[in-house]
């Protein structure tokens, strides 16, 4: 996700798919029916803006386009409507922080500014550096574990200024951060663990 969605597309030079994606475009317009290859304009969007460093160039879109047969219109439509789809370049960890009420209620103010502290630029931006682009998320449906973030395609749970600041770090040293929950919750369970049905109910009658 992105805050970019709205923004008008950036053009770059040409784009087409690899080899290996085109064989992995292929087989996705297969699972449509005839005549129905438009509805591959999603799974074709995201595979186009993984290719290209996690954005999605003008070039990009117009070639999905033509791919599909569809006017370049309503691709654009879709790819500035879903906030999944980066239409102007961000850094090579694209840090999602959620700020709707359950993340604030719980804290994702500080979180905020873990982030911006860690990484040193602000919401909205890029750092110089190119690795980190902070990005305001409206719900990114993990609740119960607020305040939550989502970086790339990884999330991170039930967060704190350290932790979340630990997380950042790890990224700029090229390692691989604990994803999930950062206090050993088991899903979505409660924090202090199970508090009813921890035993297996009795037969009726028994």
């Amino acid at each position: 996700m992105s805050t970019t969605a709205g923004s008008a597309p950036v053009e770059t030079g040409p784009f087409a798919f690899t080899a290996d994606n085109m064989r992995l475009a292929q087989a996705i317009i297969a699972k449509y029916p005839s005549g129905r290859q438009a509805s591959a304009v999603m799974p074709l969007l995201d595979l186009a803006q993984r290719q290209h460093a996690n954005w999605l160039p003008r070039a990009a879109m117009d070639y999905v386009a033509e791919l599909l047969d569809m006017p370049a219109i309503r691709v654009y439509e879709v790819a500035t409507f879903y906030t999944m789809y980066n239409t102007k370049p961000v850094g090579r960890h694209h840090v999602q922080i959620c700020t709707n009420l359950p993340c604030w209620l719980r804290g994702s103010e500080q979180i905020v500014s873990a982030c911006e502290k860690a990484t040193g630029t602000v919401l909205g931006e890029t750092s110089k550096d190119g690795m980190f682009t902070l990005s305001h998320a409206e719900c990114l449906g993990a609740c119960v574990n607020a305040p939550m973030m989502q970086i790339n395609d990884d999330y991170y749970e039930d967060l704190d200024e350290t932790s979340a600041a630990s997380i950042v770090s790890e990224l700029k040293l090229g390692h691989t951060p604990k994803t999930g929950s950062q206090i050993g919750r088991k899903t979505c369970e409660p924090a202090g663990g199970l508090t009813s049905l921890t035993e297996p109910t009795k037969g009726r009658g028994a």
